[in-house]
């Protein structure tokens, strides 16, 4: 697989600093400063100065948007995994909602950029919550990746999106979530499908053990953090292309090493 590599992981990139300060202040850092935040389980099991205890709130489900993730003039729809047609919000490359599209016929050899989400579900001890994409999935079927990617629906924020694709492939309830990287983009083709999205990242907590789709999800492990990096590292992992770009940003704005 070969390896891509997103304009937000040059550090000079002007587009890094919004969610490089947001996601050090989501982690209880100075947004300014460059002072090694605490590492390990602690920021996610709620004990230490983490991602629980941070000085800025969690996102609830019902409002956690990021600045042009609604489509205005389209209303909030009653929107199931199992709808007739569902939809995902087309965007222009400044991120700005221009249309919708069926989800069923948008993904192709060349794709539009539309709106997607990834979420990072970690548990008490700190470790990831990864999934192994379905084999009968359209796009990158059988690859690992996050905890869970998806489209929000038209006039649906990205966390309550997340919340809504936890609970149906992982049978996982989720409230709140963090987002860490509200500027992420992306694109990839596994040689048939293209991806093409707009994709900002969350972080949330989960407890008890998935019970996955199997439609959705082939097979679910438990990895540490640095068994996630090594991974995204490794070009025979099996690592889904934004995951592995995802990897490096996650591992500056979670854990700065100065």
């Amino acid at each position: 697989m070969p390896t891509f590599r997103h304009p937000l992981a040059d550090p000079t990139h002007p587009g890094r600093f919004p969610a490089i300060a947001a996601a050090r202040a989501a982690v209880g850092a100075d947004p300014d400063s460059h002072t090694a935040a605490s590492t390990g389980p602690d920021l996610f099991s709620g004990t230490g100065a983490g991602a629980q205890n941070s000085g800025v709130a969690d996102l609830p489900v019902e409002n956690s948007a990021i600045e042009n993730s609604a489509v205005e003039g389209f209303a909030v729809p009653e929107l199931g995994p199992r709808a007739e047609v569902e939809q995902v919000v087309l965007v222009d490359e400044t991120g700005q909602p221009i249309g919708v599209a069926d989800k069923a016929t948008v993904h192709g050899p060349t794709t539009p950029r539309h709106l997607a989400f990834s979420c990072y579900g970690f548990d008490a001890q700190g470790r990831l919550l990864v999934t192994q994409r379905s084999a009968g999935k359209r796009t990158f079927p059988l690859v690992w990746t996050n905890t869970c990617c998806g489209h929000p629906a038209p006039g649906e924020t990205p966390a309550a999106a997340a919340a809504r694709r936890l609970q149906f492939e992982l049978g996982l309830t989720v409230q709140k979530f963090q987002m860490v990287l509200p500027d992420f983009s992306y694109r990839a083709s596994d040689g048939r499908v293209e991806e093409n999205e707009l994709c900002p990242v969350l972080i949330c907590f989960v407890e008890g053990e998935p019970s996955p789709a199997s439609d959705e999800v082939e097979t679910t492990a438990w990895w540490s953090w640095q068994e996630f990096l090594d991974a995204a590292q490794d070009l025979d992992s099996g690592l889904s292309p934004w995951a592995r770009l995802q990897a490096p940003l996650l591992q500056e704005v979670l854990f700065p090493e100065g």
